[in-house]
This record gives C-alpha cells, structure tokens and sequence, in this order.
C-alpha cells in the first residue's frame, strides 16, 4: 500500500546536494529550536521526531545513497511506493540504530527500510550530537527560620525527564539543598548538574531554586529588614522598661523609653536579615499598648485610684 511521501531535505530545509556539515548544522539548529524541553508548541514533539527520522537518513552515506537511489521514484502525488524489487536497506537491522525497543520512524520511513529498523535518534540525538541539557527552574517556599539561620533540607519535586526514546516521564526527585544564610524572596540558588539530563557526552543543565519565604507568625520581611509588633503594658509605656524580645537570632534586651506611645516603632540595628555580601538588616518592632480584658478586684482598685489621682487627658490636643 502507497504511504505519504516524505521529503528528508526539505524537512532539514537543505538541498540534495548539501554537504554533511550542512545537513549537520540544519539539523542542529533545528533540534535547539524545536527540542520539547524548550519548545512549548503543541506540534513541536512532532516535527523535533521528523527532523531526527531527516537526520537519521541523511548524516549517514549508505542510507542517503538508499534514499537517493530511488531518484525519480520519488513523486508519485502525495504518495510514495518503493520500485519492485528494490533492496531495503536495513530490512535486517544491519544498518545500526538501537535494536527494536525504540520508537517508531514513520511508515514512508519503514517502507524504505523496514520495520526491524528502529532507534528514533539513535544517531542524530545519541551518538552524533553532543547536547548539553536544558536549565530547570523552580519555586520552592522556606521557612523564615532556615532562610535566616541557613539549613540542610531535602525537597521533593516534580519533574519531567526524556528518556532516549523520545519519551517524556514524570518523576519525583529527592534533592539535598544547602540553604545560605540570607537568603530573600527573589533570589536564586544554584544546583549544578541537577538540570535536564544531557545528550551523548553533553552536560546536565543546572536547576534553578527560585526562594519563596512562607509567611511568619510574628515577623514580616521587607528586603533585608525585619518587622514585628511588640506588646507592652500601659504601666511600661508611662514608666519605661527593660524587656527581652525573643528574634530569630536569640533573645536580645531592649530598653522602652518612659512616655512611649502606640505606633512608635523601635530600631534595633543589624537584626535583620543576614545578608552573605554586605551589611545585614535592621529589625524594627512597632509598640502596641495593650490592656488587660478581665480585671481581679484589686487591679480595678488600682485602676481606679490611677484614673481619680491623674489630670492626663488623651484627647486634649483634639
């Protein structure tokens, strides 16, 4: 039965009479441009495997002279059918490629050489290009604590390889990752050889952890400097106090000076964020009055008493 004809060099977009290094560097240009890691189109898988199945014919001299031999046997419509009696090349599976697990060429493909010939880029991807593999990036949240002590941790995720087949498989990968001290949101760390695999003597490409800080129970991030709300008694406002502020680095003592008010914001120098290639950040704790909600019999007395013995009016600049 007539299959579908396929042109090898108008597929690579070269002549019948380019050179080996033309064809090469078509189908490398190609292959970089249409390759499924880095090209997202929905036919892009396709045309990458047309381009290989090109390739695997033409950058091999016995195979393009096969394929040439069949000169004006080449048109007929849009459909092809081999002369009788032709010689297949490969019917045996003499002619290379990677034995029969592969994926399938296309049938005007095995018309030509027969079926028992498989190995989608067995040459064009494997043996012959040296491809370094694509740089992955991903998002990944830390824990404030870890970002700003640094840490060990092992993550999972989720990510696709391409096995030589052509085939694409979901896999959960377990990385041990070094977090520095300092990291932000926003900023990167670098796992070298943990990217997509290679082709041939090609290396792995490199993944890319893009920091995310999870959201902290009592500190806000803003660049490198810390923000808290800090909590004080009416009697420590008006009198001043010394209190221990527990942060992320240990508890440190901090003076509240007599008269403080609500939304005054407190500065503690270098008490921020790490910062591995300069100055760290400062913490500032924002001061909130706060009452208590019930009342023992002998502080209503002593509330009591204050409100009768003090002339302080809040509102008296209203």
């Amino acid at each position: 039965m007539a299959v579908k004809f396929k042109d090898y060099y108008e597929t690579l977009g070269v002549t019948r009479t380019a050179a080996q290094n033309e064809i090469k560097a078509a189908y490398r240009k190609l292959a970089r441009k249409l390759h499924p890691d880095v090209n997202k189109a929905k036919d892009a898988e396709d045309r990458f495997k047309e381009i290989g199945e090109a390739y695997e014919v033409l950058s091999d001299p016995e195979k393009r002279r096969k394929y040439d031999e069949l000169g004006s046997n080449w048109r007929n419509g849009d459909d092809f059918q081999p002369p009788p009696g032709w010689a297949r090349a490969g019917a045996s599976g003499g002619m290379g490629g990677m034995g029969g697990g592969g994926t399938s060429f296309s049938d005007f493909f095995d018309s030509i050489f027969g079926r028992n010939f498989r190995g989608f880029g067995g040459r064009g991807q494997a043996e012959d290009e040296d491809t370094s593999g694509q740089d992955r990036e991903v998002r990944v949240r830390i824990p404030l604590e870890d970002a700003f002590n640094g840490a060990e941790r092992t993550i999972s995720l989720q990510m696709q390889e391409r096995f030589p087949d052509g085939r694409l498989k979901n896999l959960t990968k377990d990385i041990k990752v070094k977090i520095p001290a300092g990291v932000i949101t926003g900023q990167k760390i670098r796992l070298a050889g943990q990217g997509g695999k290679g082709q041939g003597r090609g290396g792995s490409g490199d993944l890319y952890l893009q920091v995310e800080l999870e959201p902290h129970e009592r500190f806000r991030v803003a660049g490198r400097d810390l923000h808290t709300d800090l909590p004080i008694a009416p009697w420590e406002a008006a009198l001043g106090a010394t209190i221990t502020l527990p942060i992320l680095s240990g508890d440190v003592s901090m003076v509240i000076p007599p008269g403080t008010s609500s939304g005054q914001k407190m500065r503690l120098k270098g008490k921020g964020m790490p910062n591995p290639s300069g100055t760290p950040g400062d913490l500032y704790a924002e001061i909130r009055i706060t009452v208590p909600k019930t009342l023992t019999p002998a502080e209503r007395e002593m509330w009591e008493k204050l409100k009768n013995a003090s002339h302080y009016n809040p509102r008296a600049d209203w």
